[in-house]
Formats: structure tokens, sequence, C-alpha cells
């Protein structure tokens, strides 16, 4: 899981996909924390689609967890939902574990 990023902008955002690239090591699911990111432009949009491009060809899938409001809006306003897993109220011990072969 990844976490601990306020803002994901295009001031971090290069940072952020180097963490998650590093986080990923062999997983096809990837987790990320989004309850204390107060704040997402399009350079940190683009991040999220990145690492969701990347789990995609390794057959997996993006989770953002427990957006805030302000970051909701945003992924509601572009239906960010059709291409992430968005889970509200859970934490990652909650979700269940992804096996490859199941749906």
């Amino acid at each position: 899981m990844v976490e601990g990023f306020a803002e994901l902008t295009a001031a971090n955002c290069k940072l952020f996909r180097k963490q998650v690239c590093a986080a990923l090591n062999g997983h096809t699911v990837v987790e990320i924390d989004l309850s204390r990111t107060a704040l997402v432009d399009c350079a940190g949009l683009g991040a999220l689609v990145v690492i969701r491009n990347l789990t995609r060809d390794r057959q997996g899938a993006v989770r953002l967890l427990n957006p805030t409001p302000p970051v909701q809006q945003l992924l509601d306003l572009v239906r960010a939902g059709e291409i992430f897993e968005i889970v509200n109220g859970q934490t990652a011990a909650d979700l269940p574990v992804a096996r490859p072969g199941t749906v």
C-alpha cells in the first residue's frame, strides 16, 4: 500500500510514481491510501492513470482507498470509478485478497 501524500500534484507526481513502482515488486494489486490527500491536480491524476496502466498490463488492478471529499469529487467528475476500484470506509486489512484467475 502506498500512502502519505497530502497532495498529488505536478510537484511530486514523479516521486509518487517511483514509490508505487517500487512497491509493485511483483504484486498485481496496488492500494493507494488517499485518506490524507487533500488535493489531486491533472498531473496527479495522470500519475494514477500511469500506475493503473502498469498494473493492467500485469492483469492487476488499482484500489483507491478512502479518498477525501475533494479528491472524491474529482474522481467522480472524471468518472474514475470506471477504471479504478474506489473503496470508502475500509482499511486495507478489510479488503479481500485478489488472487490470480479469480474475478
